[in-house]
């Protein structure tokens, strides 16, 4: 199956910016077009849309796909999802790739159902690769790889998907880096007759009042973190980790087991069920290394592990390893920090 269409990024914006994660993956749909020989298109949708190119052409985009009308913003299930099943019918892309968000997370099982398609969620990783199917011995060339960890975190799976298009996937946040392709980069608009891609039946949701709660955490972006794991044994012991991220001038993190034990809060979460970080210093206490959490924090600048057991997974992509118990290590490291800071 020869497939020569493009490569299309599903690009999220709100207050007329388009969203980090939808940039991060027009980064990673740059690298992928190109080797697929293809082109990188992004769709927008929503009202207030003049100029948004500008935003998406430095990291690559050649065809930018603009559906404007003062009904699509906010983001409503229905019309979006016709603009994209309709769209996709007529272009026919080999992939698309969508943000591993609310509204990726709504408006990806809607189209890939629709189109019979394929869908992978929560990829960490996405690459081009050929595939022979083991009952037919059929050969496929440059298929998507979409790679995940499977059966809670036990293994990482790649999946394929030969015969059926747009191979779809999403992302998290941060899992991939953004990156500017050329600051000089143009590409050619299309603007999309929107009443061509949706019946009035589409707009029978309409959104009377809307609220969006800040995050006061911000581990995403933070340049230290301290993270701690089920073996942090309590959520009184997480008040060290906090003490210590306060000198350092950082930010505290958890592990998936450290937030079910109920130690500290969700929207602290690192991995592949919560925050992909990327920080220069990042200090494991009492994380083993599961899989999951490993994919959100591997990227780390600098890896300190301080754990009882010394042959945890974790200790093998530390760069600085402290065998021994939390509750000693770590108020050691608060004097420390705290009489050499001053």
């Amino acid at each position: 199956m020869a497939d020569i269409n493009n490569l299309i990024v599903y690009c999220e914006f709100e207050d007329g910016k388009v969203a980090d994660v939808s940039l991060e993956l027009l980064t990673k749909g740059r690298k992928l077009a190109s080797e697929l020989g293809v082109k990188l298109e992004a769709i927008v949708i929503g009202d207030k849309l003049d100029g948004i190119e500008n935003q998406l052409y430095p990291y690559g985009a050649d065809v930018v796909y603009k559906a404007e009308d003062t009904r699509l913003y906010p983001y409503t299930s229905l019309p979006h999802s016709s603009i994209l099943i309709n769209l996709f019918k007529e272009i026919r892309p080999q992939v698309c790739l969508m943000g591993a968000t609310c509204i990726g997370r709504d408006l990806g099982p809607r189209v890939s159902s629709c189109l019979h398609s394929g869908l992978t969620a929560d990829c960490t990783s996405l690459e081009i690769g050929d595939h022979t199917d083991p009952k037919t011995g059929k050969e496929y060339t440059n298929l998507l790889y979409q790679i995940r960890p499977a059966f809670g975190g036990n293994i990482v799976a790649t999946i394929v998907n030969p015969e059926c298009r747009p191979q779809m996937a999403t992302v998290r946040e941060g899992v991939m880096k953004k990156e500017i392709f050329d600051a000089n980069h143009k590409g050619v608009v299309v603007n999309l007759d929107v009443n061509k891609y949706v019946s009035e039946t589409d707009f029978v949701v309409s959104i009377i009042d809307r609220h969006i709660e800040k995050c006061d955490i911000n581990i995403k972006n933070a340049p230290i973190i301290v993270a701690g794991g089920y073996g942090v044994g309590s959520k009184e012991n997480f008040d060290m980790l906090h003490e210590l991220a306060n000198v350092l001038g950082g930010e505290v993190g958890a592990s998936r087991a450290a937030v079910d034990a109920g130690f500290t809060e969700h929207a602290r979460q690192i991995g592949q069920t919560g925050v992909t970080v990327r920080p220069k210093l990042y200090i494991a206490c009492g994380i083993s290394g599961q899989i999951q959490h490993v994919a959100g924090m591997q990227d780390s600048s600098i890896i300190i592990s301080i754990n009882n057991d010394a042959n945890a997974p974790i200790n093998a992509i530390s760069d600085y390893v402290i065998t021994g118990n939390m509750e000693d290590i770590v108020p050691k490291l608060i004097k420390y920090y705290k009489k050499n800071s001053k």
